[in-house]
């Protein structure tokens, strides 16, 4: 485990969202962070969107003869009174040493770790208020799933993040069910983090080679290296700041000790975009197993769906960023398979496709019905995603996931189309 050794700053982590995912993290956070005096700030700061809301009835705090039942307060207010969210994560006991902020750029100020967990669409916007008011050798880990595509190009939000914000910023995705995971059953997730060079404290070594020694002009300082590489290989527009000598360098083994529990354990990995698309594109996978699930056409056929499914996700990635990608992030990792499983198995954008085809609605009628002014990312993912494939005539190297879209049309077809499915076996 990473500890505070020679390094005499400790790393203050503020989440940055406090839905029911990100409330989860938070806890995860927390817990960690005491456990680790020596390597972590105590207290970890959870950024709350500010709204009023009572005490529900089915809670155990509820008391009809208490103002937090009967009138309205600040979510905050109630979150560090009772130390749960009431309200998006309700029954779930929160560390004490979480405290929930209504002030964005409060919770941020001189944090050196910052989790982003909230919906897509803000991210823009809080970016922007964000601008000025964290430190700028901060780096990230962003819990956001999914990419953002349309007909140009498709980019990730944890760079998008940095982008905005000029720092670096990772991404964590897994089979992670909220409920589940705050309830402490067993899960297992993928961070994605491939350290800038500025961030190594290791200079090149020396070298002894038959023509004697590297002299010392020639080791490369890594910390002067102010560039890094995006997904995509390209240099990255960012010019990032070094972080302190006194700070402990933010590397696969920090945020390791950071993220995981014995309920949640954690596999560091470098593939971003592997880790980011594996988040986004299963859940176009999930509907199209949903309408065979709702089709009745039974488990080997959804098998089967699941196993197009991934090998299109890898040629997707491979194809679109094959600087970084591996195919093992799909294959072998929680962001990958394990994501994709769950998501196919009883995940909304599955159990919404399903629903479409034994109601015959289409799949936006179910949705506008069954959540509650929610949106299944399925759906606009595959939207973007067919628009992106059309732009450069690639419609017919994905039948999966062009035809989920256009199904929103038959699966049968979608299914005889493939080439993937291989030859039956004779």
């Amino acid at each position: 485990m990473a500890t505070l050794g020679v390094f005499g700053k400790k790393h203050k982590v503020t989440v940055v969202g406090s839905g029911n995912w990100g409330s989860a993290i938070a806890k995860i956070v927390a817990e960690n962070a005491k456990e680790h005096p020596d390597l972590f700030e105590e207290q970890v700061q959870m950024w709350v969107y500010e709204e009023e809301t009572t005490v529900p009835k089915t809670s155990k705090h509820y008391d009809a003869g208490s103002k937090f039942s009967t009138q309205p307060h600040k979510l905050t207010k109630l979150i560090n009174h009772f130390h749960e969210n009431v309200k998006y994560l309700p029954d779930i006991a929160l560390p004490l040493n979480l405290i929930a902020n209504p002030s964005l750029q409060e919770s941020v100020r001189d944090s050196t770790i910052l989790v982003f967990n909230l919906p897509h669409q803000f991210i823009d916007g809080l970016c922007d208020q964000m601008k000025g008011h964290i430190l700028p050798y901060a780096r990230g880990v962003s819990c956001i799933k999914g990419v953002s595509v349309d007909s140009e190009d498709v980019r990730l939000f944890s760079e998008s993040i940095g982008d905005k914000l000029g720092i670096y910023c990772g991404a964590l995705s897994g089979a992670n069910i909220a409920n589940e995971v705050a309830q402490e059953k067993f899960s297992e997730t993928t961070i994605a983090y491939d350290p800038p060079p500025m961030d190594s404290r290791n200079p090149t070594p020396q070298a002894t080679t038959p023509q004697g020694t590297t002299p010392s002009s020639s080791q490369l300082d890594l910390t002067a290296i102010t560039e890094h590489k995006d997904s995509k290989g390209k240099t990255s527009k960012v010019k990032l700041i070094v972080p302190p000598s006194d700070l402990h360098p933010i590397d696969h083994t920090l945020l390791k000790t950071l993220f995981h529990r014995p309920y949640f354990h954690v596999q560091v990995v470098s593939d971003v975009a592997g880790v980011s698309l594996g988040g986004a594109l299963k859940n176009i996978v999930a509907i199209a197993t949903g309408f065979v699930a709702g089709l009745g056409w039974g488990d080997n056929a959804k098998a089967a769906v699941m196993r197009v499914g991934l090998l299109e996700m890898v040629k997707f990635g491979k194809m679109f960023f094959s600087n970084n990608v591996h195919t093992k992030t799909f294959t072998e990792e929680s962001a990958g398979v394990a994501d994709l499983i769950t998501s196919c198995s009883g995940g909304r954008n599955y159990r919404c496709a399903k629903m479409s085809v034994e109601r015959k609605l289409s799949i936006q009628e179910v949705e506008k019905e069954e959540l509650n002014g929610q949106m299944l990312q399925g759906i606009s993912t595959a939207k973007d995603v067919y628009g992106f494939l059309k732009a450069r005539g690639k419609e017919g190297e994905f039948p999966l996931l062009v035809g989920t879209y256009r199904k929103f049309f038959t699966l049968s077809l979608l299914l005889e189309q493939s080439t993937l499915l291989g030859e039956e076996a004779g």
